[in-house]
């Protein structure tokens, strides 16, 4: 699907939808307690259906060796990958746009030197023996995802365990969402200091009734509306929430000042699109950097957010982790490839709110991925977005 946004300013009150970050881990958590029912305001996405529907798979005892169709969720499947060992034995995964070509090797070493057996073929993984309690390491600069699967596999073994981060934890505060949510269900964990982190097998995940809070990634986009000059407030966010990404408001400060401003993305990778978006039209230049993972998203989103900014004729470079980009004096009428990147084309449309012209955003369907309502909203904000 594409769409044409004929540029104006968007006016009003929004609420950003649940926290798709949460709602995956309260689904997951909840369906170990037997309490899945008991979450409210659970996000809406293709994402949390694909948590869903592989839940479903797990638990669905008398279909054989399970099938898990985890769409384009990483979460998903990292997640979900040591509890398929727990509890089925394993499973096989398959998934759509580039997901099956995201990194799992930090999973693949504890299996090898574990000896959980693990087949990868195009499109398709399959996990089958064991997991038994131990000491696990791994890597901090690939995603927290996998220390996120581990915990809510870990505390069902008959044994104690841990996590050993063998470099410097990125993400971190996605981790500190996991390890909250575990403790609502009844799951202890001890962090110490990012590095190691101890789990008591034995556990049993505990019914609780869980509200999901609204998602601070997703108001990034409004933040930037925001910044480009559209009146919006936002609505319904909790300013001390785990999400690391209420990072966003504080950076949306920083960036509507004039002067250069640095970017660390180390721990808020998800931003990117929203605070590239915050630069196009600023006073100054602005250095996104520790970006690397960003290549490994739906897209290559370094090099996707700088083709969009070159669309829209703003000055930006790329490098292998970063990217620079130069605030311009206008942007141009223009196409931007959605890249099959909800959260580039997300950025697309606030940036079309300013351009000289009409804008058509190729891909506009990905945003079904995160926020499926979201040129619902814009539209009922005053945007125009016609499908084409």
């Amino acid at each position: 699907m594409n769409i044409r946004v004929t540029p104006g300013l968007l006016r009003g009150a929004v609420t950003p939808p649940p926290s798709k970050s949460l709602s995956h881990r309260a689904l997951i958590a909840g369906r170990l307690a037997g309490a899945a029912d008991r979450i409210e305001n659970l996000a809406s996405s293709q994402d949390i259906e694909a948590t869903k529907r592989c839940l479903d798979a797990l638990f669905r005892l008398d279909s054989g060796f399970p099938l898990l169709d985890c769409g384009e969720s990483g979460s998903t499947l990292r997640f979900l990958i040591p509890l398929s060992l727990v509890l089925r034995g394993g499973a096989k995964f398959t998934g759509h746009g580039r997901l099956m070509d995201r990194p799992q090797e930090p999973y693949f070493d504890i299996f090898r030197k574990t000896g959980v057996h693990f087949e990868k073929s195009p499109g398709e993984l399959a996990v089958m023996g064991a997991l038994r309690p131990g000491v696990f390491e791994l890597p901090g600069d690939v995603s927290s995802q996998f220390v996120t699967g581990l915990l809510y596999a870990l505390p069902l073994l008959p044994g104690d365990s841990e996590i050993v981060i063998t470099s410097p934890l990125e993400s971190r505060e996605y981790v500190t969402m996991t390890v909250e949510v575990l403790k609502k269900y009844g799951i202890s964990v001890e962090n110490l200091d990012f590095q190691r982190f101890f789990v008591n097998g034995n556990q049993k995940y505990t019914p609780c009734d869980y509200t999901v809070e609204a998602d601070w990634s997703q108001a990034g986009f409004w933040y930037a509306a925001r910044s480009l000059g559209n009146p919006v407030d936002i609505l319904g966010l909790d300013p001390r929430s785990p999400q690391g990404d209420r990072l966003v408001a504080e950076l949306a400060e920083a960036l509507n000042k004039p002067g250069t401003v640095t970017v660390d993305l180390a721990q808020i990778p998800d931003l990117l699109p929203p605070l590239a978006a915050m630069a196009a039209l600023r006073d100054g230049e602005t250095y996104f950097v520790n970006a690397a993972r960003l290549r490994m998203k739906e897209s290559d989103r370094i090099a996707a957010t700088w083709a969009m900014l070159r669309a829209f004729g703003v000055k930006c470079a790329e490098g292998p982790d970063f990217l620079t980009v130069t605030g311009a004096d206008s942007l141009s009428s223009c196409t931007v490839d959605g890249a099959n990147d909800h959260r580039i084309v997300m950025a697309a449309a606030v940036l079309a709110t300013r351009a000289s012209g009409p804008v058509t955003v190729l891909d506009a369907q990905a945003v079904g991925k995160s926020y499926p309502n979201f040129f619902e909203e814009y539209k009922r904000l005053g945007g125009i977005a016609d499908v084409l």
